[in-house]
């Protein structure tokens, strides 16, 4: 049990690296965001990570054919998600001549994106925990959620600390730092 305990905390921390980054970087691009939203936008991210690979242990027990075909394109979903993303992002910030101050705002739809985006490669940890019983992987998925909402939260605490001394640049910033993600994703995702 302690060796599923900490295999569970272990798996969570490696899949919310990326959710810690995009945390990071709405972070730094809402540097007044308050603590209610700063939770929401940790849990929601929580909820995606200890979703997917709970939804890929389902592809496992029931249709372990059709998922091997999606697998291959993870990678470039979560790219394309991550560039527009990011992209968006970046184009704001250079487009942006200090008329408005305040930083853009992130929305429910975008926050849904980040979400997808982030977790999508989780669906493969289903793969890993194929042998558990569905209680076990619940737990498990509840693990995961758990550590990455930690994570998350710091990463929004990190990045608001820092978006006060860079508001200017702060969309330019998040987006390279979601840009980079994408990239990172599908480069590791492809070279598997």
């Amino acid at each position: 049990m302690i060796r599923f305990l900490i295999g569970s905390l272990l798996l969570g921390f490696g899949l919310a690296m990326d959710a810690f980054s995009v945390s990071l970087a709405n972070g730094l691009n809402e540097p007044k965001m308050r603590l209610k939203k700063m939770a929401y936008v940790a849990g929601t991210f929580g909820v995606f990570q200890g979703l997917m690979p709970l939804i890929g242990w389902f592809f496992v027990h029931t249709a372990a054919e059709a998922f091997s075909g999606f697998e291959k394109f993870i990678p470039w979903i979560a790219l394309a998600l991550l560039l527009f993303i990011g992209g968006k992002m970046l184009i704001e910030g250079i487009t942006d001549k200090g008329e408005d101050a305040e930083a853009i705002r992130l929305t429910p739809a975008a926050l849904l994106v980040q979400g997808i985006a982030t977790s999508i490669d989780a669906l493969s940890v289903g793969f890993t925990i194929a042998d558990y019983g569905f209680f076990k992987a619940l737990t498990a998925a509840f693990i995961i959620a758990a550590v990455t909402f930690a994570v998350c939260m710091a990463g929004l605490k990190l990045g608001k600390r820092f978006g006060m001394k860079l508001a200017g640049k702060a969309n330019i910033l998040g987006g390279v730092i979601l840009i980079a993600i994408g990239i990172e994703i599908f480069v590791s995702g492809i070279t598997k």
